[in-house]
């Protein structure tokens, strides 16, 4: 008799070698949007967290006669300032940008506070003007639309 009566066990090479194919075809499909998607959610958290700060930043003005928070320009008094209007014990850190800490830039003047932006931006993730209470992340590199840098939110 020949060999019509034996059971095939297991898979081929080339069987394994096509399944291999497709799983890596597949995960070449994935993978970069998977990673799209984790840097859109940073962008979006970055977003909420600069709405956040500023909506604590107009409480306490609106709370203190119009005085802003941190106008004796330093890091430390902002911070804690804002301490009763911001959700946990902890200054948000930001999600974007090259330092990704919750270290606050904090910038005197009255002009335009994106002129400075991104100068610190490896030690300091946010940037806040205290003499306008203007308040942004401190980067000028661009979110995942290509488009809007990290300051414009």
């Amino acid at each position: 008799m020949g060999k019509t009566g034996t059971k095939r066990r297991g898979f081929t090479l080339v069987e394994l070698a096509v399944v291999v194919m497709i799983l890596g075809i597949m995960a070449a499909i994935a993978v970069p949007r998977l990673l799209g998607a984790s840097q859109q959610a940073a962008d979006n958290a970055a977003r909420q967290s600069v709405s956040v700060i500023r909506e604590a930043i107009d409480q306490y003005a609106a709370q203190h006669g119009g005085a802003l928070p941190g106008a004796d320009g330093a890091e430390g008094t902002f911070k804690a300032d804002l301490a009763d209007y911001l959700r946990g014990s902890e200054f948000p850190t930001c999600p974007v940008g090259e330092a990704k800490n919750s270290a606050v830039r904090i910038v005197a003047g009255t002009g335009a506070i994106s002129q400075g932006i991104g100068q610190t931006a490896a030690t300091y993730s946010w940037a806040y003007q205290y003499e306008t209470g203007d308040f942004c992340v401190n980067s000028k590199d661009l979110c995942v639309d290509g488009v809007t840098t990290y300051d414009a939110f």
